[in-house]
This record gives C-alpha cells, structure tokens and sequence, in this order.
C-alpha cells in the first residue's frame, strides 16, 4: 500500500538530530531524522502475519511490519525512549500499511491503540502509541478508508514489561485493563485493529483481545510495527 503517501518525505521532514534514528551513526552533512540508507531498508520492510511460540490463548491474528531489529527497531527506541516525537508520522505511516495488508479491501475500521499507564506515559515522553495512531488514521483516511479511533480500555497500573520474563509478562497482562463504561459499537462490516508497536510474547495483545471481546468489541486483527524473534541455540 504504498499510495499511502511517500515514506522518504515523511523521514526526511524532519527536524535535524544529532544522529540517524535508524543507525544511530553520526554522518558529516546529515541533514535528515534518517540517513538514505535507513530509509531504504525501511521503505523495503513488508507487513507479514506474525505469531509468537508458544501463542497465548484468546491472541488475535497478528500482522507485523517487520522483525524488532535493524533500523526499525533503533527507529521506534529513539522514539519512545529517547523523546524523538518527530518520528511519529513515518512510523505511524508504516502502521497505516501495516493496517492496510491486515485488513485487505479498503472498508470502515475501528483503530483500538493498547492503553498504556500514566506512569508509562511519563516515563515515554506522552502517550506514544496515541500519536502514531494518530498518524496512521490520517494515513488511512487520506488513501479512503473510513476510520475511527476509539479508546474502549483504560490501563490500570502495572510493572515495566521490560522488567518481566514471560510467565510475569502474562500475570500482569491479565489484569492489566479495564473496560469503560461506555463501549462503542462497531459499524456493519467495519473491521476492528488492535494496534501496538511491538509484538513480543503476545500476552498484552491476549489480554486486549479478551476485555474487548467481553464487552462486544471481538478484535478482527492485531496490527504492530516489529515482533521480535526467537533467537535459536546454536
């Protein structure tokens, strides 16, 4: 779906850093938020459906841009982690394909972003994936998809993931999210996307997936940035 709008023209729009986000490598001349190089093997990354393994139950169908490595994976750190808000239009463009290739034929949809906490926003700069979303419905909208963003779920409070294994990454995701009080319907036909930047065991998406379906909002599919990879034993 690259009709969405160019990918170049959204890194290179940027204000000047003091290094690529992609690579992290300070270049004489870098006049851009990411370097030429970057950019290319960013522009050449696909959407594909993703999966982790083991998948925990109630896990909707997932569909990422990428693996969490290389130039995304640098891009989407200096964002959340290093305060870099330029980088929510390309990466929320990105999204806005991801989206696309998990819904197929252009039709209503229903962006639902994963919550975070308030201490999680504090500590990200703002609310990360709020931004992007933003960005990807004007993506969508521009290329003629109806879209909506709801918020359906409120974060209750909860430790870092980066901090938990997977067996932890689960217990805290059961009951991490509380529906609010007033649900919104879904349109006839429209498609509803969880959206999140990166897949890892799957238990976050799980547990959305479940609050949504108890309270009639069933995810159609998961859309995210990067899925990270079981790195195989030698």
């Amino acid at each position: 779906m690259r009709d969405l709008g160019g990918l170049w023209a959204d890194l290179t729009d940027l204000v000047l850093p003091v290094e690529c986000a992609g690579c992290r490598e300070r270049r004489p001349g870098l006049r851009h938020g990411v370097c030429p190089e970057c950019v290319v093997a960013l522009g050449a990354l696909r959407p594909r459906a993703v999966r982790p393994t083991p998948a925990p139950p109630d896990l909707p169908p997932c569909v990422a841009l990428g693996p969490y490595a290389g130039p995304l994976r640098e891009a989407l750190l200096a964002y959340k982690d290093h305060g870099r808000h330029g980088l929510a239009r390309p990466l929320g463009a990105l999204l806005a394909e991801v989206v696309a290739a998990a819904v197929g034929e252009a039709r209503p949809v229903m962006l639902v972003p994963v919550p975070d906490t308030a201490a999680a926003a504090r500590a990200r700069y703002g609310d990360h994936l709020g931004r992007l979303t933003r960005h990807c419905a004007d993506r969508l909208r521009r290329a003629g998809w109806p879209v909506r963003v709801r918020r359906p779920l409120r974060a209750l409070p909860r430790p870092d993931s980066v901090t938990l294994d997977s067996a932890g990454r689960a217990a805290a995701a059961e009951s991490a999210f509380r529906v609010r009080p007033r649900v919104p319907s879904v349109p006839d036909g429209a498609a509803v996307v969880v959206l999140d930047d990166i897949l890892t065991t799957g238990a976050t998406l799980a547990a959305v997936g479940r609050a949504l379906t108890a309270s009639g909002l069933s995810p159609t599919v998961a859309a995210v940035l990067a899925a990270t990879e079981k790195r195989r034993r030698p």
